[in-house]
């Protein structure tokens, strides 16, 4: 009995021991396992809801990251307006012969080998300065009177553009304090983002992203994470006379502030129920020519509300042979000689 004893003592004290070592050893693992908890969620964050929710393909010495579709990220270019962020691109702005002005969904329609094509035969430089957020007035006239633009000609797509209320990125940069310091960190964040996710593309997300040319402001989707059912392009010739009366007016005090003396052309980018009948009151109010585009069949948009490329690329064509005698027109008038 006293053996048996022993041999009990004997084969507890091990297991004593090692509990005492597997006791010693749980908070190691503890902070281990914590550690790798924290690093999965800041890895998730960062590829969900920062730069790094984007890709970095579309950069080049011409081109910046104006939009990235993570949370904590998003918009870049009004505050690179703005606050002058990427100075080349308001010079090119400020430099241009024709400035267009608009929303995104001009952007995406004139962003295209089309356009580029067109303005280098007609020997003259333009600038795309629409902006996302369905932007109007309220922020692109400030812009006008920061860069105070050489243009001869103004093209404006006219869809809810003479409109004051500011958008979300319009409030921001407008009225928060801490705007200039967040977007100039958003900007120096470009520079590791291009690093980082142009060597390990597969650290990055795939979220949506848009680079911009500094030089035409042309826009240059890169991915989306997820497209909406392709939707066709329609058209709504009702007239709703409140809306016209009121961005009619606004238009009226636009140009007389920032257009006087030059050509107007207005336009309107095509997507579904595109409001053609307020487009063409507004125009005739104001004695301007709206340049449409009726022959161009089958085109497309990838969300209800931009062109898909194929589209863009058509319908661009097709807009500027309708507009580019009036354009060539205006910058010989307005001292230039186009060819």
């Amino acid at each position: 009995m006293r053996r048996a004893a022993r041999e009990s003592v004997a084969m507890t004290a091990p297991r004593r021991k090692f509990g005492k070592v597997l006791l010693t050893g749980q908070p190691m693992l503890y902070v281990c396992l914590l550690l790798v908890a924290i690093s999965a969620s800041y890895i998730y964050e960062a590829r969900t809801r920062t730069i790094f929710a984007c890709q970095a393909r579309g950069y080049t010495p011409d081109r910046y990251l104006a939009y990235c579709h993570g949370a904590s990220y998003a918009d870049y270019e009004h505050g690179a307006f703005l606050f002058d962020l990427e100075p080349s691109a308001r010079d090119f702005a400020r430099k241009a012969d024709v400035l267009f002005l608009g929303n995104s969904r001009m952007e995406i329609g004139l962003s295209t080998a089309a356009t580029s094509n067109w303005f280098s035969s007609a020997s003259a430089s333009y600038y795309l300065m629409g902006f996302g957020y369905n932007e109007n007035e309220a922020f692109e006239g400030k812009l006008l009177r920061t860069i105070q633009p050489q243009a001869k000609v103004y093209v404006i797509n006219v869809d809810d553009f003479f409109v004051s209320t500011e958008t979300a990125p319009a409030k921001a940069v407008f009225h928060n304090p801490e705007a200039r310091s967040q977007y100039e960190r958003k900007k120096s964040w470009q520079n590791i983002h291009e690093s980082i996710c142009g060597r390990f593309a597969g650290f990055c997300g795939n979220k949506y992203t848009i680079f911009r040319s500094r030089r035409t402001g042309a826009y240059y989707p890169q991915s989306r994470e997820s497209v909406a059912a392709v939707t066709p392009v329609s058209y709504d010739d009702a007239v709703q006379p409140e809306v016209v009366d009121r961005q009619a007016a606004a238009a009226t005090a636009f140009l007389s502030r920032f257009a006087a003396g030059k050509c107007v052309i207005l336009m309107v980018t095509p997507y579904v129920r595109t409001q053609l009948g307020n487009a063409r009151a507004i125009a005739e109010r104001l004695g301007k020519t709206l340049v449409t585009v009726g022959n161009v069949g089958g085109l497309r948009t990838f969300d209800g509300s931009h062109l898909d490329q194929p589209s863009a690329a058509r319908w661009s064509q097709a807009f500027l042979q309708a507009a580019g005698p009036e354009i060539r027109s205006c910058l010989r008038k307005q001292g230039a000689a186009p060819s």
